[in-house]
């Protein structure tokens, strides 16, 4: 029998190493020599995993805290809440009759409700992970509509369900995404020379942050919505591998989240000073405590498994395993004030471009690489986020334009989404709002950020003509032009 260190060191080698197979045999016989060895086998099984106080067996501890409702989908099981009216596929499997859909406002729901015969089509077929129908649309189901956005009611739960429900899928998409057809070819366009020049505040007075987002999945995973314990640990410890490898300006840390076990050289994961610090930034994501978020099964484990990426600069982010894989983040200025550095939006598209390139040189090296389509682009957990998965925005201060009757309708017909200070459904704080790209797909990555660079441009004129007083009617004469 081999010796108690060199079985331990073996284990501990192979633990390293995630995604590693290769010394499978010997690992198995390794284990099995360590039970027969009284007391040794607890040194090397996985922290928490055993922790009735802890997923999988349990709820973390600061779930504990939370509402009932929000605490069953924190677990290992999908989300089932009789007082959400959330009940639909607890198992995962497909009824064999189509639910009434004939009040649903979601993508999804008006597609079914529009074509029935598709749920005949698809109700028995599973990907080759075997997810269902029922997983994919369990949060539109359960969620039949939204008092603000209408949402797209169904997810993607691992790379092959796009196409394995494309039936539903490709309508779906073409729906959130303004006829993107069934056949479209997503572009990438990473060509900096062909960013636009032009200054979106030459005032210095209104725009605060520039902000580049996306989110990469990465191959051979599950996506968030039904991955396993495990499969989360071993996809974070790949994850961190490639971010920690990043030189130069991109170089930093990995903060797991307040009270996660999973990160070894962090086992109780962030302080609460870190946690506070990356959430007054807005660099930090929460539990989820919406039940479209809880009914697609994203909080399950939490928090294992999750965290904060931060560079020594603090303008890259990544989050990891959060509504998907990684939310790479590139941002710069600050939230009291407009500053220089604020408005650069140059900077921080490089930035971001660079960051992407980074990790995914390292996954390469570790026979890994990000899901992509040629008809799709970036493969993401929500469609909502296909094609470039980019979100392009800043952070202005719009305080007169935005009293201006058709001032969103107008923002919306110049390609832009328009959102509170805090996000989709927040307020406005101050005048202040989010203002990025709409568009997500069909067109390139610079292509997007350009259509905020001008439109960001022309609101600017527009508040500060209002600012300087006498020029309503110049600038209602602007709107009209810029109306539908």
């Amino acid at each position: 029998m081999a010796s108690k260190q060199s079985l331990l060191d073996a284990l501990k080698a192979h633990a390293s190493k995630p995604g590693d197979a290769s010394d499978i045999t010997t690992i198995e016989q390794a284990r099995a020599e360590i039970k027969a060895l009284s007391g040794l086998f607890s040194q090397v099984t996985v922290p928490g995993a055993d922790d009735m106080n802890y997923p999988p067996k349990g709820i973390a501890p600061m779930i504990q805290k939370l509402p009932a409702w929000i605490q069953v989908g924190c677990g290992d099981k999908p989300y089932y809440c009789v007082e959400k009216n959330a009940t639909f596929a607890p198992d995962g499997v497909t009824p064999d009759k189509c639910p009434d859909f004939s009040k649903y406002t979601n993508h999804m729901g008006e597609q079914l409700h529009k074509n029935p015969a598709l749920w005949d089509l698809l109700k028995n077929r599973k990907t080759k992970a075997g997810i269902t129908l029922a997983m994919c649309i369990k949060t539109g189901v359960d969620n039949p509509s939204h008092p603000y956005i209408k949402t797209v009611g169904m997810t993607a739960c691992d790379e092959d369900s796009y196409e394995t429900f494309k039936e539903l899928f490709d309508p779906v998409i073409a729906g959130r995404h303004n006829g993107y057809p069934a056949d479209g070819i997503q572009p990438t366009n990473l060509d900096l020379s062909k960013l636009s020049d032009t200054d979106v505040d030459p005032y210095n007075k209104y725009v605060l942050t520039a902000r580049v987002r996306t989110g990469r999945s990465v191959k051979g995973f599950m996506l968030p919505p039904c991955i396993s314990f495990e499969k989360r640990r071993e996809l974070e410890a790949l994850i961190t591998t490639a971010l920690l490898n990043m030189k130069g300006d991109l170089a930093g840390d990995y903060f797991p989240l307040h009270g996660s076990k999973s990160y070894t050289a962090k086992p109780n994961g962030m302080s609460l000073e870190k946690e506070e610090e990356l959430r007054n930034c807005g660099n930090l994501f929460q539990e989820p405590d919406s039940t479209l978020l809880l009914a697609s099964g994203m909080g399950r484990h939490w928090p294992d498994g999750r965290g904060v990426y931060e560079n020594k600069g603090k303008n890259l982010f990544v989050w990891c395993g959060e509504e998907d894989h990684m939310r790479i983040v590139s941002m710069q200025g600050l939230r009291e004030r407009p500053t220089p550095e604020g408005k650069k939006f140059k900077e921080v598209v490089a930035r971001f471009i660079r960051a992407c390139n980074a990790v995914e040189e390292v996954l390469k090296t570790r026979g890994a690489d990000f899901m992509h389509s040629k008809h799709l682009g970036w493969i993401l957990t929500c469609p909502s986020n296909l094609g470039t998965g980019m979100r392009a925005g800043v952070m202005v201060k719009l305080e007169k334009l935005c009293k201006k009757d058709g001032f969103k309708k107008m923002a919306v017909n110049m390609g832009l989404q328009v959102r509170g200070f805090g996000g989709v459904d927040s307020a406005a704080v101050g005048g202040t709002y989010d203002i990025s790209n709409a568009a997500r797909i069909g067109q390139g990555e610079v292509d997007l950020v350009n259509i905020t660079i001008e439109g960001v441009r022309k609101l600017v004129d527009m508040e500060h003509m209002l600012q300087q007083g006498g020029k309503d009617a110049e600038v209602e004469a602007m709107m009209k032009k810029l109306m539908p």
